[in-house]
């Protein structure tokens, strides 16, 4: 059952989601099997309608429609009259939790991370200070309130009232509402209960609110990883009002239901009282009572229990921090890829973090691996078999409905990455899971027939980004793969892995398709493609160019390492048909990972020279290698002459010279893989070559030792490092200045597939 999860898996990562057939009446939408007019409906949960009427929209009680000043809802039956409740975790029957609270607190100074989790709502907190050594043109006061349902949230930034930036601190203090965060809960207003949390924030001198966005994280991100400008559709609907000790601020989304509000009030205070002036609130230090709710319907989320098997339960108490991590990003529909800045779908983190997962997580209904997989299908576009990579919820799902002069609620998705957008679940509800796993195979066998014919194994046939596209795999930032239109990682690993799970899948009678034929395409994918990325680089010429960029890196101190090569390099491009006309991009990379992973080839000349110039990568340290001391790095530029290398891959670029967790954990356990196979019958032949042997398990302990003594950070999505005393010291991304012409990029304090090394562990026998 195991096998056939990851074989099902595989299949689906190549591709990239989702409607079909509407009716010839654009103005109606689909709801379930029905379809219905926005001016006179509501869709419920995607498959429920409730009608508009003169009062304005209904909202739904299980089974019936209703108005909230004639009926409230009660556990899904409505109640007359109207029953209002308390708002406090303390509440009557319905308010208050059976289960205790979970929660976490994450340091990653200038960023303080809290997480709480109840029956209620699941929300993060993150908590911005600059601190001495801070760059204050990057880094400056801020909270962000993030929630996994409607991928909603909330930024405000302050400012010094005296003007001097690096004078105001921000902290969240301990008290009797939670440690530091408590439930927020008030179910007195019919339909969706108002959820979120309760803390005590403290201002250590005069503090100026500047900056409110609330409603979406997409908003948020797009404001604080974007050109910082304001949507005035967004900023003009914030509403603010004085309350008894302070103010609230409260914002109506556009779908006419959802609000979101944020209160501060102050706590014995003696400085002072707090000021409103139009949209600037001016708070003097001290104490204040910070309510962040919202009224959106909540998802279900995976306990630590529910989230793993039941044979993998003991990494509850042995890994505590990455199992309550798990749990956050993990809901009974979906796993979401990262707080803060991610949680919602994303098919492509869901399906890497579940294979390399897989091993720890729970199986069968309600578990953790249908939730992957399922999420994954049910996104599918039926009209041409591709996956979902980005979903669009809540209010920006709303507001993007709005661009193209739709009032409609409905989820959208990004097929990755042509930004085409369309909407999900409804279109597909006739389908079953089979089906839709039928219809994204066929479009990859589709895509993969020509370069399988007779002499066509061209890189004219190799897959290619969309059109007019700059990102379509994993690097999907701006300079991520260069400019490249054809990616090493899909062709060279997930399409031929994706190919031999059809066959496996088919062979099994679960899909339908002759699983010789498709087998025989994946041969030819997998032993025709590779060499089509190799670059061999002289040895004179590797130092030289090690040389080169040492000098112009801009890096004072660092080291060429050209005294560590005693041979031509060997590496494979990042991709092909790259900027600047080059027709490979020569960066030394990790996606290399994805082929010891995916992948068994029996091609045993290119195997035996593909690992051994994958681990002398993997040994060697940076520039002449992707070693240093913080980690494996995504990607060295040094060994490409056009300038053009260097300046787009950089310590501050979030494809650059940095560190991503999960690479490292493929690395590992792809390393391990491959060294396994020494103990099957036949062997490959690397096996009996001592040189390449020991070479390649020498990088596998080395890159174990680097791993090892970097687990402080291995849980977050990426890092990056300054060099001084001769050595590469950590530091968060986030707090870099961007490349030219780019905004700050943040790194999430959890990402679902840095949470991979709770199933890849060394293997005490290749010690």
């Amino acid at each position: 059952m195991a096998r056939r999860i990851g074989q099902l898996v595989l299949a689906l990562l190549p591709c990239g989601a989702v409607l079909a057939n509407t009716p010839a009446d654009k103005a109606l939408k689909p709801c379930g099997k029905a379809y219905y007019y926005p001016s006179k409906y509501t869709c419920y949960d995607t498959d429920f309608l409730c009608p508009v009427l003169s009062e304005g929209p209904t909202l739904r009680c299980g089974p019936d429609c209703y108005l909230p000043s004639m009926y409230s809802c009660d556990n899904g039956h409505l109640v007359y009259p109207p029953a209002p409740s308390s708002s406090t975790s303390s509440s009557p029957p319905g308010a208050t939790c059976t289960a205790e609270a979970t929660t976490q607190h994450l340091s990653s100074p200038p960023y303080e991370n809290y997480f709480y989790s109840d029956c209620h709502a699941a929300s993060q907190v993150v908590v911005t200070s600059p601190r001495p050594d801070s760059n204050l043109s990057i880094i400056s006061p801020r909270v962000v309130v993030a929630w996994p349902a409607g991928n909603s949230g909330i930024v405000t930034y302050f400012q010094p009232e005296s003007g001097i930036n690096g004078t105001l601190g921000i902290q969240m203090a301990n008290s009797s509402i939670g440690s530091p965060l408590g439930s927020y809960y008030d179910d007195s207003k019919g339909g969706n209960a108002t959820v979120g949390v309760s803390a005590h924030l403290e201002f250590n001198s005069t503090a100026v609110l500047a900056v409110a966005i609330l409603g979406s994280i997409r908003t948020i991100r797009d404001f604080t990883e974007g050109p910082s400008l304001l949507r005035t559709d967004v900023q003009d609907g914030l509403k603010y009002s004085v309350i008894p000790g302070g103010v609230e601020i409260s914002r109506l989304w556009f779908d006419n239901i959802t609000t979101t509000t944020l209160s501060l009030t102050s706590i014995n205070q003696t400085r002072g009282s707090v000021k409103l002036d139009n949209t600037s609130v001016t708070f003097p230090a001290g104490n204040y009572t910070f309510n962040a709710s919202f009224n959106y319907p909540q998802l279900t989320q995976l306990t630590s229990e529910e989230v793993l098997s039941t044979a993998s339960a003991d990494l509850i108490t042995q890994s505590p921090m990455q199992t309550t991590a798990l749990s956050f990003l993990s809901y009974t529909t979906k796993l979401t890829a990262g707080a803060w800045r991610f949680l919602t779908y994303f098919g492509r983190d869901s399906m890497i973090a579940a294979l390399l997962l897989e091993p720890v997580l729970s199986e069968g209904k309600g578990g953790a691996i249908e939730a992957v997989i399922a999420g994954v299908l049910e996104r599918i576009n039926r009209t041409d078999g591709s996956v979902c990579h980005e979903e669009t919820i809540g209010d920006y799902a709303t507001w993007t409905n709005l661009q193209n002069n739709i009032t409609d609620t409905a989820l959208l998705c990004d097929y990755k990455m042509s930004r085409t957008m369309a909407s999900v679940f409804p279109a597909n509800s006739n389908l079953t899971y089979k089906q839709l796993a039928q219809i994204n195979a066929n479009k990859l066998i589709t895509l993969a027939a020509p370069f399988v014919a007779p002499g066509n194994q061209t890189i004219d046939n190799l897959m290619h980004l969309k059109d007019n596209q700059i990102v379509g795999e994993w690097r999907d930032s701006t300079y991520g793969i260069g400019g490249g239109r054809i990616p090493f990682d899909v062709n060279t690993a997930l399409v031929p892995a994706a190919l031999r799970s059809i066959a496996t899948l088919s062979s099994n009678g679960i899909l339908d398709f002759n699983s010789t034929l498709v087998d025989e395409y994946a041969q030819v994918w997998e032993d025709s493609t590779l060499s089509l990325f190799e670059v061999s680089v002289s040895l004179s010429d590797a130092k030289t160019l090690l040389q080169t960029y040492t000098t112009s890196s801009g890096y004072s101190g660092l080291q060429s390492q050209a005294d560590t090569l005693d041979s031509n390099v060997t590496f494979y491009s990042l991709a092909l048909d790259g900027n600047n006309n080059l027709s490979k991009v020569e960066v030394m990379n990790t996606d290399t990972c994805f082929r010891l992973f995916l992948l068994n080839s029996t091609n045993d000349s290119q195997l035996t020279s593909f690992l051994n110039a994958t681990a002398n990568s993997i040994r060697l340290t940076f520039p002449a290698g992707l070693m240093t001391d913080v980690g494996m790095l995504v990607a060295n530029p040094a060994y490409g002459a056009d300038p053009i290398y260097a300046a787009n891959w950089t310590t501050s670029a979030y494809h650059g010279t940095v560190v991503w967790s999960w690479p490292l954990a493929m690395m590992a356990r792809g390393l391990e893989l491959q060294l396994s196979r020494c103990s099957s019958s036949p062997a490959p032949t690397f096996c009996t070559d001592s040189a390449v042997y020991g070479n390649v398990k020498t990088a596998y302990n080395m890159l174990w030792d680097n791993i090892e003594a970097n687990s402080a950070h291995l849980n977050t999505e990426v890092w990056s490092w300054t060099y001084g005393g001769g050595k590469f010291n950590y530091i968060d991304l986030g707090v870099l200045p961007p490349p030219p012409g780019s905004s700050p990029t943040e790194s999430d304090i959890v990402q679902l597939w840095s949470l991979t090394f709770l199933a890849v562990k060394r293997s005490g026998g290749l010690k």
